[in-house]
């Protein structure tokens, strides 16, 4: 090897051997990364999967390893007439360590992020957080829980420092004008074998029919959507989501008229109303929408009464009370796995396909949500969340959607009637408890009817709860638990309060999560279970009715049935229905994961990667491990009707065509 090394080839050889230890770098992290969350790959780890993973990931990491290596790779094949270069390579060296000590972080640290997303980290991750200003203090508390990925990275860069191979080429022979052509001509053979190899292992394959290779590429190597983190990489996720918009019009209809005919996202249906003396009036009721941090039904005991046969207790007491006398539905789901996501699907009926829709170019579209509609019908309407203003974009989201005023972290710390900033939590904001006090106290402020809508903050990463509590909600299970616990006790206080308020009789109370998060039950860490979130209407005045419904509900048709329930007399557009007047037979879900749609109706959930079923299961299959594909009577009907969703939804972002009154259809056509 030294003899090669001396070699004319000396710099290519060497150049050949570190990128092998760059693979062999990443899959260190791959290796960590399924160790640190193995709990949610192993259903699906079989020796034949097994395989096609390892087909996958090297697919993935050549692309990600050469796009990180160009540079390295130029500098390395560069002529050196240098009798000397030892200074040059190591310039090389240290550019070979900082890049994959930089992925092996990025990798590493998307490990601890995955259970949040269950996916790898894009370049949305960016604008997501790009007004927080406690990252520092995050990424800290999570190096320090997390000692062992540090641990980790500090061998691994040692060992690439140590192993890493320098080219030993002596120059001197090259002396004369002959040999220096010879060497020149060697090198241009080098630089062209190179130049063919990058761009072939960057687009994912030399054949003249392959596009460039991106993330839904993986779920040709997995069974389950979520089994696509571990083929990808964190660097090649970022890499190939810069400057992307996942947003196209597919070619399942010739036109946006034809897909209307099998679902249409308009509606204006006959609104409920109150008859005094011979004249009809909406029944203007008050809006409160909470919107409670990770929130998962997993956590909620009076949703697993079914599933665990009355042994689940669950960590919420207060709601468990709450859904005894609210409307529910047995398999509620969010349309989105991040706290972005949450915003528009609740408030704007908005689902996510893709990247967040509020880190889009689409989210610029004229579009508004139920805030905005009733805003224009007479209501008051507020956002409140407590942590700064800015943060999660959600001050902007939330003027642009119509809400009239904002209330959060420096607000409730102006107001002489709470505690002030030392109710600050340190990391997000306001504490739940006393936060969500001050929510029910500004409501008593408004006019009615008005319209409301609350995201917590407690029940998060860094998972603490306040001083006092910490011997009454002490670790348990996950580290979320006992977050879960407080704001539990925080929304059962907020419902005392507030049934001493004289508007609430007339007020219908919605909550639901933003989305789920950390799971110890095998059910909810499977590709729908990771969407388990609870919808809870409860109504006092009892005109609607509490149960329990053996039927589907999602976050984006928490809209629709408000509207139509208080008679909201104008057309809009809402991509979700209106539970209270879908048969439970026809009550759906759609949501996305890593490529993959998933529609649930009819009993059973479809996947759909855009061009094919890859699998349809029962509903009632909760670890999802029979396939049924083929063999499901509804499945082209599933099919069409997601067909149908999809290109309503691509056609109306890309040529904006979110707004009832910016119609292209013709307006007998209503939702389905």
């Amino acid at each position: 090897m030294r003899h090669l090394l001396k070699s004319t080839f000396g710099s290519p050889i060497a150049l050949a051997l570190n990128l092998l230890l760059a693979y062999a770098i990443f899959f260190v992290a791959r290796l960590t990364y399924f160790f640190v969350n193995y709990s949610y790959f192993i259903d699906g780890l079989t020796a034949s999967s097994l395989w096609m993973w390892v087909r996958g990931s090297l697919l993935f990491d050549t692309t990600a390893i050469l796009y990180t290596h160009i540079p390295y790779i130029v500098l390395m094949l560069l002529p050196l007439w240098l009798k000397e270069n030892r200074a040059y390579h190591k310039v090389c060296k240290w550019l070979f360590v900082t890049v994959n000590a930089l992925s092996l972080a990025i990798n590493l640290a998307d490990s601890v992020y995955f259970p949040f997303t269950l996916r790898r980290t894009t370049t949305s991750v960016f604008r997501e957080f790009d007004n927080e200003n406690n990252l520092a203090g995050i990424i800290l508390n999570n190096t320090l829980t997390h000692w062992y990925l540090l641990l980790i990275f500090i061998i691994v860069v040692w060992l690439a420092w140590r192993l890493y191979v320098m080219p030993r080429t002596d120059h001197r022979g090259y002396s004369t004008v002959r040999s220096r052509w010879i060497y020149a001509a060697k090198l241009f053979v080098c630089f062209a074998v190179a130049g063919v190899l990058t761009v072939g292992g960057c687009r994912g394959g030399l054949q003249s029919g392959v596009r460039p290779i991106t993330i839904s590429n993986a779920n040709q190597y997995v069974d389950r959507p979520t089994d696509c983190a571990l083929v990808l990489n964190t660097p090649f996720a970022l890499i190939r989501t810069i400057g992307k918009s996942d947003f196209t019009v597919p070619d399942y209809f010739p036109s946006l008229e034809a897909s209307a005919e099998v679902y249409s996202p308009f509606h204006q249906q006959e609104h409920s109303a109150i008859v005094t003396a011979g004249k009809t009036f909406p029944k203007k009721k008050n809006i409160v929408i909470l919107i409670v941090e990770s929130f998962g039904r997993e956590y909620i005991g009076g949703f697993n009464k079914d599933f665990f046969g009355g042994k689940y207790k669950g960590y919420t007491p207060n709601v468990d009370k709450l859904i005894e006398k609210s409307l529910v539905y047995r398999y509620s789901f969010c349309n989105g796995r991040k706290s972005i996501d949450g915003m528009p699907s609740v408030l704007c009926s908005i689902p996510r396909f893709g990247e967040p829709f509020i880190l889009t170019p689409a989210s610029m579209n004229d579009y508004t949500g139920i805030p905005g509609l009733l805003s224009r019908w007479g209501y008051q309407t507020a956002f409140f969340h407590g942590a700064n203003r800015g943060s999660m974009g959600f001050l902007a989201f939330a003027n642009k959607i119509g809400f009239q005023s904002y209330y959060g972290r420096q607000d409730y710390a102006a107001d002489p009637r709470f505690g002030g900033d030392k109710d600050f939590d340190g990391n997000w904001g306001i504490w739940d408890e006393p936060f969500l006090q001050y929510y029910c106290t500004k409501m008593g402020e408004m006019k009615q009817p008005f319209m409301t809508a609350l995201f917590t903050v407690s029940s998060h990463d860094p998972f603490v709860v306040p001083d006092k509590y910490r011997d009454i909600y002490k670790e348990e299970g996950l580290p979320i638990h006992k977050c879960i616990r407080y704001t539990d006790m925080a929304i059962g206080r907020f419902f005392a309060s507030a049934s001493k308020q004289p508007w609430f009789r007339n007020t219908i109370f919605v909550l639901t999560s933003d989305h789920t998060n950390q799971s110890d039950h095998e059910q909810y860490k499977t590709d729908i279970g990771g969407f388990c979130s609870p919808i809870i209407i409860y109504d006092p005045s009892g005109e609607i009715k509490p149960g329990r419904i053996d039927g589907i509900a999602q976050q984006i048709d928490i809209m629709p049935t408000l509207l139509n329930h208080i008679g909201y007399p104008k057309r809009y557009l809402s991509f979700g229905f209106d539970l209270l007047r879908t048969p439970a037979r026809e009550t759906w879900a759609v949501n996305y994961l890593n490529g993959i749609y998933q529609y649930i109706k009819y009993g059973y959930v479809l996947q759909w990667d855009g061009k094919k079923t890859r699998a349809i299961y029962r509903l009632t299959d909760l670890l999802m491990q029979q396939n049924l594909a083929g063999r499901v009577p509804e499945q082209a009907k599933m099919e069409r009707e997601l067909k149908a969703i999809i290109y309503q939804y691509m056609y109306r972002m890309v040529h904006d065509q979110l707004r009832a009154d910016r119609r292209t259809v013709a307006s007998s056509q209503m939702a389905g």
